[in-house]
């Protein structure tokens, strides 16, 4: 059975107000047991279960004690919904973190059943990196 778009963003809006509060039991709670995160970009991180969730939002919330994400738009479809967000914050260490992307969670049953996940590193405003020319360059094998 779908979920209506109004409680799948609902429960997401939730992830997000218990991710900035650094509420780790009550973001885990948001997860079914046999959640499942999927990384396309980076097939090794997959993983199935809370306890990875739980692990992953302890060691964040603990290394950056200012973590904030921020949601810059929704659209929700049934069960999916896509979200784009930015994750940002500062490390014990003093640097800066900042990440931005794309999450395609699946909601069923008033929990997040899944997810798609696309969040990298934003490079910095003057990092010397490629631009569009280099990248498809670089993507292409040509210097």
């Amino acid at each position: 059975m779908s979920v209506p778009c109004v409680e799948s963003t609902a429960l997401i809006a939730i992830l997000f107000e218990r991710t900035n509060a650094h509420d780790l039991e009550g973001l885990v709670a948001c997860f079914a047991p046999d959640y499942a995160l999927t990384n396309p970009i980076h097939p090794a991180r997959d993983f199935v279960g809370t306890e990875q969730v739980r692990r992953n939002w302890q060691a964040l919330f603990s290394g950056v004690p200012d973590l904030c994400a921020s949601i810059h738009d929704v659209v929700a479809d049934g069960e999916r919904v896509w979200v784009e967000l930015a994750l940002h914050g500062t490390r014990r260490d003093g640097v800066a973190v900042h990440l931005a992307g794309v999450q395609v969670f699946t909601v069923r049953d008033g929990l997040v059943q899944g997810c798609r996940f696309y969040l990298e590193p934003v490079e910095p405003i003057g990092h010397p990196g490629l631009d569009a020319d280099g990248a498809v360059r670089q993507a292409v094998g040509r210097p």
